[in-house]
């Protein structure tokens, strides 16, 4: 949808931003306890040859099987969540005042007590799924089901306090997030 996007633009803007997709890379990284529990409760199927979990192969298992899915999140979502809250604390500490987290799965995580105002980036399904496409390799059925295995625009936008729509150009959305940023930014 270009939530990806729109935090690059707020952290041109001199936002500081922690991306959660970041945070759980780094649980993953081999011999960790995250990564050991994964490796348990998964198998070595989802193992790379250099003994990282392979993210896709990990995707191939979960999505679109709703009790792998949930086992996977039972496992990574509060880890997630206490790296994140210990960031946004060390952020306070240090004065800053407008942090901006950006998690894909900030509802399915149940993390939305980590965060003041929630903005969703929101586009048509097609958009997202050409762009999805493109950005990482994956057929066009893997990427719908991955959509499907999150909460729906529709929800995430009655939850939201600030919506961008993400339907136009480039440069119609980096102006949409450069009002925002003004509006927030103390």
């Amino acid at each position: 949808s270009g939530k990806s996007t729109v935090s690059h633009y707020l952290a041109e803007l001199g936002a500081v931003i922690i991306d959660a997709d970041k945070v759980g890379h780094e649980a993953y990284r081999p011999n960790t306890g995250t990564w050991r529990v994964l490796v348990k409760t998964f198998g070595n199927r989802i193992l790379a040859a250099d003994n990282t979990i392979d993210r896709k192969k990990l995707g191939d298992v979960v999505f679109g099987n709703h009790e792998e899915l949930a086992r996977l999140n039972a496992i990574i979502h509060p880890q997630i969540t206490r790296v994140v809250k210990k960031q946004i604390n060390d952020y306070r500490r240090q004065g800053i005042s407008v942090i901006v987290l950006d998690a894909p799965v900030l509802f399915e995580a149940n993390a939305k007590s980590l965060v003041d105002e929630v903005w969703v980036v929101a586009a048509d399904e097609a958009n997202v799924v050409k762009r999805a496409m493109a950005r990482t390799g994956l057929p066009e059925a893997q990427i719908r089901a991955r959509i499907r295995s999150q909460t729906s625009n529709e929800e995430r936008m009655k939850r939201a306090q600030v919506v961008i729509y993400n339907d136009g150009t480039v440069e119609e959305l980096r102006e949409k997030v450069k009002e925002l940023w003004e509006s927030v930014k103390i």
